[in-house]
């Protein structure tokens, strides 16, 4: 198996930071080297290299550390970032939108080290839906609180309706969809907790 790093930056302390995460990560789970190597599809050698704080990782490599913990790539590297507060103006916030499904996302509050939760605002466009197959995390947690117009959500073949005002707490075990029957946008706030971290 061949595996691309990159030389470390000994300039950079996120760099060191993330070594140190990658190695609480594991002892947290209780895995040994030769564990998450197998769990991973990362060699032993290139475990032990990226928690001594000795090569840089690429990508593909955080990639599948992260897919081995059950965790999004960017819950991964957030919580390498240890800031105990982040105040993050409106204008800083990244926002997305989907021309093709109607769908406007905007991170209100992105990961952030040492904290489980994120918030996002959305946008559906009249008419709009969007399907997930399976969860990009098993068992994520969220909390929707449709602020304006009309949501039907679909949880594991069970439809909800939703208007504005209402809330949904659920955790996302299969299939979900969202859509907006309704003749107007809707916009809600969706928080997400990536469980035991």
């Amino acid at each position: 198996m061949r595996e691309e790093f990159s030389e470390l930056n000994d300039d950079d302390p996120f760099e060191r930071q993330l070594a140190g995460r990658l190695a609480a990560l594991r002892t947290a789970a209780g895995w040994s080297l030769d564990e998450l190597a197998a769990r991973s599809g990362v060699s032993r050698a290139t475990l032990s290299r990226l928690e001594r704080a000795e090569t840089s990782p690429t990508a593909t490599l955080l990639s599948r550390l992260a897919r081995a913990h059950g965790l999004p790539l960017s819950r991964l590297l957030a919580d390498a970032e240890a800031l105990p507060v982040r105040l993050l103006r409106a204008a800083d916030q990244p926002r997305w939108h989907d021309q093709q499904s109607g769908f406007e996302r905007r991170m209100c509050c992105p990961p952030l080290a040492g904290f489980a939760t994120e918030v996002i605002e959305a946008r559906l466009a009249p008419g709009a839906e969007l399907v997930y197959e399976e969860p990009t995390v098993a068992r994520l947690e969220h909390h929707l609180c449709l602020l304006e117009g009309q949501v039907s959500l679909t949880l594991q073949g069970h439809a909800y309706q939703l208007t504005a005002g209402d809330s949904i707490s659920f955790r996302c075990l299969g299939r979900s969809a969202f859509a907006n029957p309704g003749a107007e946008p809707a916009r809600y706030l969706l928080a997400m907790t990536v469980p035991s971290l």
